[in-house]
Protein backbone atom coordinates (compact mmCIF):
# COMPACT_ATOMS: atom_id res chain seq x y z
CA UNK A 1 0.00 0.00 0.00
CA UNK A 2 1.15 3.42 -0.36
CA UNK A 3 1.71 6.01 1.97
CA UNK A 4 -1.49 7.94 1.44
CA UNK A 5 -3.32 4.56 1.04
CA UNK A 6 -2.22 3.85 4.79
CA UNK A 7 -3.20 7.38 5.64
CA UNK A 8 -6.05 7.11 4.83
CA UNK A 9 -6.90 3.85 6.94
CA UNK A 10 -5.09 5.53 10.16
CA UNK A 11 -7.68 8.14 9.36
CA UNK A 12 -10.41 5.75 9.30
CA UNK A 13 -9.05 4.07 11.74
CA UNK A 14 -8.95 7.21 14.59
CA UNK A 15 -12.60 7.94 13.71
CA UNK A 16 -13.90 4.96 13.83
CA UNK A 17 -12.63 4.94 17.98
CA UNK A 18 -13.39 8.68 18.66
CA UNK A 19 -10.71 9.29 21.49
CA UNK A 20 -8.50 5.93 21.37
CA UNK A 21 -6.16 6.59 19.24
CA UNK A 22 -3.62 9.67 19.82
CA UNK A 23 -1.44 9.83 17.34
CA UNK A 24 -1.47 7.35 13.37
CA UNK A 25 1.83 8.28 11.40
CA UNK A 26 3.23 5.92 8.44
CA UNK A 27 6.78 5.32 8.48
CA UNK A 28 9.01 2.61 6.43
CA UNK A 29 5.56 1.65 4.27
CA UNK A 30 3.71 0.49 8.09
CA UNK A 31 0.88 2.24 9.71
CA UNK A 32 1.40 2.92 13.54
CA UNK A 33 -0.70 4.13 15.67
CA UNK A 34 -0.30 5.23 19.48
CA UNK A 35 -3.83 4.19 21.58
CA UNK A 36 -4.83 5.33 24.94
CA UNK A 37 -3.73 2.72 27.72
CA UNK A 38 -8.04 2.46 28.86
CA UNK A 39 -9.03 1.91 25.42
CA UNK A 40 -5.94 -1.01 24.41
CA UNK A 41 -8.31 -4.09 23.56
CA UNK A 42 -11.10 -2.50 22.44
CA UNK A 43 -8.87 -0.65 19.65
CA UNK A 44 -6.74 -4.49 19.48
CA UNK A 45 -10.28 -6.16 18.60
CA UNK A 46 -11.74 -3.38 16.19
CA UNK A 47 -8.10 -4.01 14.46
CA UNK A 48 -8.58 -7.59 14.19
CA UNK A 49 -12.73 -7.90 13.40
CA UNK A 50 -13.38 -4.68 10.85
CA UNK A 51 -14.33 -5.49 7.77
CA UNK A 52 -11.28 -2.63 6.66
CA UNK A 53 -8.61 -4.25 8.74
CA UNK A 54 -8.73 -8.03 9.95
CA UNK A 55 -5.26 -7.89 11.12
CA UNK A 56 -5.70 -11.81 12.31
CA UNK A 57 -1.97 -12.17 12.60
CA UNK A 58 -0.66 -11.86 16.09
CA UNK A 59 3.33 -11.33 15.07
CA UNK A 60 4.34 -9.99 18.41
CA UNK A 61 4.05 -8.16 21.35
CA UNK A 62 7.37 -6.22 23.09
CA UNK A 63 8.37 -3.86 25.23
CA UNK A 64 10.57 -0.92 25.36
CA UNK A 65 11.66 1.35 28.41
CA UNK A 66 12.34 5.17 28.15
CA UNK A 67 13.24 5.88 31.67
CA UNK A 68 13.35 9.26 31.10
CA UNK A 69 9.07 9.45 30.99
CA UNK A 70 6.99 9.46 33.81
CA UNK A 71 5.22 6.29 31.62
CA UNK A 72 8.44 4.28 30.86
CA UNK A 73 7.16 2.06 28.95
CA UNK A 74 5.80 1.29 25.15
CA UNK A 75 3.98 -1.74 24.83
CA UNK A 76 4.26 -2.76 20.85
CA UNK A 77 2.12 -5.05 19.14
CA UNK A 78 2.85 -6.07 15.27
CA UNK A 79 -0.24 -7.45 13.89
CA UNK A 80 -0.61 -8.62 10.02
CA UNK A 81 -3.80 -8.74 7.77
CA UNK A 82 -3.42 -11.44 5.23
CA UNK A 83 -6.81 -10.70 3.56
CA UNK A 84 -5.22 -7.11 2.24
CA UNK A 85 -1.41 -7.77 2.37
CA UNK A 86 -0.68 -5.14 4.92
CA UNK A 87 1.06 -4.28 8.63
CA UNK A 88 0.46 -2.40 11.25
CA UNK A 89 2.56 -1.18 14.66
CA UNK A 90 -0.20 -0.03 17.73
CA UNK A 91 2.06 1.05 20.69
CA UNK A 92 0.59 1.67 24.17
CA UNK A 93 2.10 3.53 27.26
CA UNK A 94 2.22 2.40 30.83
CA UNK A 95 4.30 2.65 33.75
CA UNK A 96 6.05 0.23 36.80
CA UNK A 97 3.15 -0.02 38.88
CA UNK A 98 -0.18 0.51 35.92
CA UNK A 99 -0.99 -2.75 34.11
CA UNK A 100 -2.48 -3.11 30.52
CA UNK A 101 -5.40 -4.90 29.64
CA UNK A 102 -4.23 -8.25 28.46
CA UNK A 103 -4.88 -9.06 24.55
CA UNK A 104 -5.05 -12.93 25.55
CA UNK A 105 -9.00 -12.78 24.93
CA UNK A 106 -8.48 -11.51 21.42
CA UNK A 107 -5.39 -13.24 20.77
CA UNK A 108 -4.18 -16.27 22.38
CA UNK A 109 -0.86 -16.43 21.46
CA UNK A 110 -0.68 -12.94 23.17
CA UNK A 111 0.02 -15.09 26.49
CA UNK A 112 4.02 -15.92 26.61
CA UNK A 113 4.69 -12.45 24.95
CA UNK A 114 2.77 -10.52 27.87
CA UNK A 115 4.81 -12.98 30.11
CA UNK A 116 8.41 -11.98 28.80
CA UNK A 117 7.42 -8.60 28.93
CA UNK A 118 6.36 -8.89 32.49
CA UNK A 119 9.66 -10.89 33.20
CA UNK A 120 12.32 -8.43 31.55
CA UNK A 121 10.59 -5.18 32.10
CA UNK A 122 7.87 -5.71 34.48
CA UNK A 123 5.37 -4.51 33.01
CA UNK A 124 1.83 -5.74 34.63
CA UNK A 125 -1.04 -7.38 32.34
CA UNK A 126 -4.59 -7.13 34.15
CA UNK A 127 -6.40 -10.04 32.92
CA UNK A 128 -3.47 -12.40 31.99
CA UNK A 129 -4.48 -16.15 32.90
CA UNK A 130 -1.22 -17.03 34.42
CA UNK A 131 1.48 -13.93 34.45
CA UNK A 132 4.41 -15.49 35.84
CA UNK A 133 8.16 -15.35 35.36
CA UNK A 134 9.16 -17.44 32.20
CA UNK A 135 12.77 -16.62 31.25
CA UNK A 136 14.54 -15.39 35.06
CA UNK A 137 14.58 -17.84 37.74
CA UNK A 138 12.50 -18.49 40.42
CA UNK A 139 14.33 -15.89 43.01
CA UNK A 140 15.72 -13.34 40.56
CA UNK A 141 15.75 -9.75 41.60
CA UNK A 142 14.58 -7.18 38.97
CA UNK A 143 13.88 -7.00 35.35
CA UNK A 144 17.08 -7.04 33.65
CA UNK A 145 15.87 -5.30 30.16
CA UNK A 146 14.77 -2.55 31.99
CA UNK A 147 17.46 0.84 31.81
CA UNK A 148 18.63 1.31 35.02
CA UNK A 149 19.31 -2.61 35.66
CA UNK A 150 22.90 -3.12 36.47
CA UNK A 151 24.93 -4.67 33.46
CA UNK A 152 26.23 -7.51 36.04
CA UNK A 153 22.70 -8.36 37.98
CA UNK A 154 22.58 -8.19 41.67
CA UNK A 155 23.44 -11.75 42.25
CA UNK A 156 25.17 -14.66 40.80
CA UNK A 157 24.00 -18.46 40.50
CA UNK A 158 26.82 -21.14 41.40
CA UNK A 159 26.83 -24.82 42.14
CA UNK A 160 28.32 -25.46 45.99
CA UNK A 161 29.77 -29.01 46.06
CA UNK A 162 29.51 -28.86 49.51
CA UNK A 163 25.57 -28.34 49.96
CA UNK A 164 25.09 -30.25 46.40
CA UNK A 165 22.61 -27.67 45.02
CA UNK A 166 22.75 -24.05 43.01
CA UNK A 167 23.27 -21.14 45.31
CA UNK A 168 23.14 -17.55 45.31
CA UNK A 169 25.44 -14.91 46.29
CA UNK A 170 26.06 -10.93 45.76
CA UNK A 171 27.70 -10.35 42.75
CA UNK A 172 31.32 -9.37 43.43
CA UNK A 173 33.84 -8.06 40.42
CA UNK A 174 37.41 -9.06 41.13
CA UNK A 175 38.19 -5.69 38.62
CA UNK A 176 36.10 -2.81 37.61
CA UNK A 177 34.70 -2.54 33.78
CA UNK A 178 38.13 -2.18 31.77
CA UNK A 179 38.20 0.32 29.25
CA UNK A 180 39.84 -0.63 25.76
CA UNK A 181 41.68 0.99 23.39
CA UNK A 182 41.03 0.50 19.99
CA UNK A 183 43.85 2.63 18.29
CA UNK A 184 46.57 -0.07 16.16
CA UNK A 185 49.00 -0.90 18.38
CA UNK A 186 51.46 -1.84 15.06
CA UNK A 187 51.83 -0.75 11.47
CA UNK A 188 50.67 -3.44 8.74
CA UNK A 189 53.08 -3.80 5.96
CA UNK A 190 51.25 -3.24 3.11
CA UNK A 191 48.79 -0.48 4.81
CA UNK A 192 48.55 3.30 5.26
CA UNK A 193 49.82 4.34 9.04
CA UNK A 194 46.85 4.39 11.60
CA UNK A 195 45.84 6.27 14.57
CA UNK A 196 47.92 4.71 17.18
CA UNK A 197 50.92 3.35 15.08
CA UNK A 198 52.84 5.65 17.22
CA UNK A 199 53.18 3.08 19.96
CA UNK A 200 54.41 0.90 17.81
CA UNK A 201 58.04 2.96 18.07
CA UNK A 202 58.00 3.45 21.60
CA UNK A 203 58.11 -0.51 22.26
Amino acid sequence: MSDSELTTLGDAISAALPGAITKAGVALGELTLEVERDRWVETIKYLHDAPDCLFVNFVDLCGVDYPQRADRFEIVVHLLSPRHNRRIRVKTRTNESTPVASLVGVFKSANWYEREAYDLLGVLFSGHPDLRRMLTDYGFDGHPLRKDFPMTGYVELWYDDEQKRCVYKPVTLSQEFRTFDFLSPWEGPDYPALPGDEKATKA
